[in-house]
This record gives structure tokens, sequence and C-alpha cells, in this order.
């Protein structure tokens, strides 16, 4: 199950049992109000209700946000302690950027693969609406020789150090620390690199709202996604787009002519949560729980990014060391489910994974791995029409493509999610 261990013969089949989560909204409307807590709580209730999980206790519960206070030191165990679970269900928190809550999924699929644990839980959230808002560290210091004053001369003496500028707070900001620049300016760069036309971005970002509307019409996220805080789908879905619409928005990043990504084919900041619940084969099956899927094995990657290498171009390596560690081509999958951070980012990987040179320099391949077949691509939609929230959606994917697996009887999906900070996270399922 683990990078260096899926291959054991003694490891436990991973059995994926069930998944929740709470509509997906643009940040700063419904949730306005919402704390990280609030949604992942949220979350896990609707999971523990559908499974009738209350007051039992788990063997442990991994979540994970991107975006936290500095008083949320142990957010998931503070998540359990409100979700129903029994009290005595451990819990703590993780992160790897957009990777989040997929990382978490494999965190719990370890420990059960490597007999540590027999069920447990895994998931994410994340909030834009609550982010930390954080002031000079000048106001820092200043703060702290206030509170440690001992007398009144001294607390006066600290107030008058004050200045102005110290009250200035820091606007929070998707960018990077190494380069400045902000995911959609890094993508940009890649879609000039990979030549990704607009046409084709909005295309994509188009089929992914029609695929989602298609999906709710069908019913297939009724037992997947709750209603919450007067929501009861995916707010960000626009069923009703086209291409020509989106081709008349602006673009988002780069002002210029040679600017394509907009906020219809870039995914909208988004407010959620999401969880899975995990168990052994053998744990799943003496609860008479239903199996959706397996989850098979990982892989975590990162490039240069700082020195030239696209930022979001980690998934291309991820991806290429997971299946020649299968021994798997795309030709051998059934789905493929590709986090749509933008589209040009996820169009940029399918060109990569199909270039000759790229995959024999930089995945050392001796031939490409792609094409992927399309109509195998995020049959359900993807992060564009569903939403974004960073810690949650590696967890929608995971639950959404167990689900995809068991209608369809049978088969292995491919997961590829790319990250801030020039990473990325593959993964696959089997039924």
């Amino acid at each position: 199950m683990s990078e260096s261990s899926s291959n054991s013969s003694t490891s436990k089949r991973v059995a994926i049992v069930a998944g929740a989560r709470i509509p997906f909204t643009k940040s700063f409307t419904k949730y306005h109000d919402q704390s990280a807590q609030d949604l992942m709580t949220a979350a896990l209730k609707h999971l523990v209700t559908k499974m009738n999980l209350q007051g039992k206790k788990l063997d442990d519960v991994s979540l994970g946000a991107v975006m936290m206070h500095a008083s949320d030191w142990n957010l998931a165990r503070e998540c359990v302690l409100g979700s129903g679970l029994a009290a005595e269900t451990p819990a703590h928190d993780i992160r790897r950027a957009c990777g989040t809550s997929l990382e978490s999924v494999i965190s719990i699929a370890n420990k059960i693969s490597l007999g540590q644990c027999e069920v447990g839980i895994a998931g994410g959230m994340d909030t834009n609406s609550d982010t930390a808002i954080e002031f000079q560290k000048s106001f820092a210091k200043k703060m702290i020789r206030l509170s440690q004053s001992r007398s009144a001369g001294d607390r006066i003496k600290s107030l008058l150090e004050f200045r102005p500028l110290d009250f200035k707070p820091k606007v929070p900001a998707v960018t990077e620390p190494r380069t400045h620049k902000s995911m959609g300016q890094h993508c940009e760069l890649m879609a000039q690199e990979w030549q990704v036309s607009r046409a084709d971005q909005d295309q994509l970002a188009f089929e992914s709202h029609q695929k989602a509307a298609q999906a709710y019409e069908s019913g297939f996220y009724d037992d997947l996604v709750y209603a919450h805080h007067g929501l009861t789908k995916d707010s960000i879905l626009r069923a009703d787009t086209t291409t020509e619409k989106l081709a008349k928005l602006r673009p988002a990043f780069e002002k210029s002519d040679k600017g394509t990504l907009t906020a219809g084919n870039s995914t909208a900041l988004t407010d959620g949560a999401s969880c899975i619940l995990l168990a052994s084969e053998d744990y799943a099956k003496k609860m008479g729980w239903p199996v959706l899927a397996y989850f098979k094995d990982a892989q975590s990657s990162a490039v240069d990014f700082v020195n030239g290498k696209g930022l979001l171009m980690a998934p291309t390596q991820a991806v290429a060391t997971l299946l020649k560690r299968q021994g798997l081509n795309f030709a051998q999958l059934d789905f493929f489910e590709v986090h749509e951070a933008f589209a040009a980012q996820a169009l940029c990987t399918f060109k990569a994974w199909e270039d000759e040179n790229f995959c024999k320099n930089e995945l050392g391949l001796e031939i490409p791995l792609g094409p992927i077949d399309r109509s195998k691509l995020n049959v359900k939609g993807g992060s564009l029409a569903l939403g974004h929230p960073f810690g949650a959606t590696g967890g929608r994917i995971v639950a959404g493509l167990a689900k995809i697996l068991s209608e369809n009887g049978g088969g292995k999906g491919l997961i590829s999610i790319c990250t801030g900070g020039g990473m990325g996270v593959a993964a696959i399922l089997e039924k």
C-alpha cells in the first residue's frame, strides 16, 4: 500500500466503504460565517449517520486543511469530538497543499495495509471565507512585550512603541513564497510553453460542467453530497454555460494578449469539506459494509519549479512512477480522475504524457504514456465545475471514483492531483 511496500505479500487490502461531503461553494458566499471546523464536522456527521457510526470508536482519523488559523493546531481531533464518533477515537492533522485529503487517505490506507489499524476516516476541508489575517512581525513582537509588562509604567512604555505601520495587516494570497507568483501566473507560463490554446481550455471547462450537471441529474451525487447551511448541491456548477459564454471572459492572470486563463477555465476559490470511510477487507466483511473499491497504491513527486520547471507539472512524474511500479499503462485504465486546478494545467499534463522527448528525458520512459481516452476522463465532472476547496478535493475524487468503479462493476481508476510547491500526488483505485 505504501510507496515502498505496496507489493508486500503480507499487506492487507484496503477497502473504500463510503464517502460523504457537504456542497462546495464559492468562497465569501454561503459559508462566509462557517469555520473550517464547522465544515469538516458537518461532513463527518453525515458520514457517521450514513454508516451508523454514532458512539463508535475508530482506530484513527486523518484530516487536513491548507488555510488554517494558529488556534487550529489540533483541528482533526476537534472535528472528531464534534462528529458523533466515540471520544476515544484518535485523530491527526495532515497537509500537502491541494493534495491534502488524498494524502490523508494514503495515511489511513497505509496503516490499514500494514495492520496498524482496521478502520479509519480520511478527509479534508478548506475555507477562504474564514482565513486568518496576519499583522506585521513588528506588531506581534510588541504585543508580546506588552503582555509581559509587569507595571503600569512598563505597559505605557510598550504601548508608545507602536507605530501606524505595525497595524497594517497582511492580506492572504495564494502565491508561491519562492517566486511570489500565483498558481495562475505559473500556469500561464506552462500554457505558453506547451502551446495550450484558450479555446481548448474553455472546451475542457465546458465539458466539466456538462458532465457534472448530468451526474447530478442522474442522482449520482445523491448519497455523496449532503445539504449544509442552505445548500443542497455544489453552487459553482453552471449547467447552462457554453463555450461562447466562456470565450467572453477576460484573462484573469496575464492581462496582455498572451493571457488565456480566465475565471471560467480556472477553479474558483472554494469552501467545503469531504471525508471517506476506509477499512481492511476483512473488517468491512465483518461489519457487512459494501466495498465500493480498493485503494491500490499511491505516489508523490516534486519538480524544481523555482529553476524553470512548470509549477503544476509534478503529477506527470508521480503518475509515471506509479504506473511503472504497478506494471500498467493508460490503455489498461478504465477511468481517469485528473484534478482540474486550471484547464490549462490538465491540458499541459496531457500533452506532456504524449510528448516523446518529455517522457524520455523527464520521466525516463522509452515510449510516451499518452494519450488519455477523453471519454474516460472526469466522467462525473471535475474541479472546474464542482469547485476546489484545497484540502477537500482529494476526498471528493476518491469517494466519487470509488462509486464510479462500483457502478461499473469493476476496473481500475487513476487519480492525478497537482499541488502548490511544485508537487503532485497520484493514486490507483481498483474493483
